[in-house]
């Protein structure tokens, strides 16, 4: 696997001024969340600085982009392109840059969240949320519970993104169904 170092450099060459900058962000948070949680910082940093490197492919390319590295979409990913970037940068990870499983999942499900998240998937998922760069109404309230409690503040981002597709009358994706539904089960 390549070291974060030479990551960054890759990462920054490769995505816009303000695609990087929130690559920047969601590492620095990554990093903060791993130290609060004991996982492993530096698996936390090439998740972070990786997971939208696929991010500015063009919505019309990524469908194709996808087939030719092997990534299997669903319906779902197919209809609602913006879904793509996740898995095609998990698939990058592994074959460019020699990423284990731990951090290509937690790269693959930072946009759509799954069922029993790991440690790991929960960081990135809830860096992505809450970087520097984010000005959502409640990025601060859900950057405070992330700190305190990693599995209310993402019940927290799933219940965000599932009313916000609704209410945009968008395409719902199962996975994230699947994430809030376990986490609800698991305090039934």
């Amino acid at each position: 696997m390549k070291k974060f170092e030479e990551l960054f450099e890759i990462v920054e060459k490769t995505l816009s001024e303000k695609r990087f900058y929130h690559s920047r962000c969601v590492t620095q948070r990554a990093i903060e969340y791993a130290k609060i949680y004991g996982a492993n910082v530096e698996k936390a940093k090439i998740a972070g600085i990786l997971h939208d490197i696929a991010k500015e492919i063009p919505k019309e390319e990524r469908v194709k982009t996808a087939e030719k590295y092997g990534v299997i979409l669903d319906e779902i990913e197919k209809k609602s392109t913006g879904l793509i970037h996740s898995k095609l940068a998990s698939k990058l990870a592994e074959m460019k840059f020699g990423c284990d499983k731990e951090i290509c999942d937690a790269i693959a499900y930072h946009t759509t969240g799954r069922e029993n998240m790991t440690l790991l998937d929960k960081i990135i998922y809830l860096a992505d949320f809450t970087g520097q760069d984010r000005n959502y109404e409640d990025t601060n309230y859900m950057y405070d519970l992330s700190k305190k409690d990693l599995d209310k503040a993402v019940l927290y981002g799933l219940e965000k993104t599932i009313k916000m597709r609704i209410e945009e009358e968008k395409l719902l994706h199962p996975d994230t169904l699947k994430a809030y539904n376990f986490i609800i089960s698991k305090s039934l």
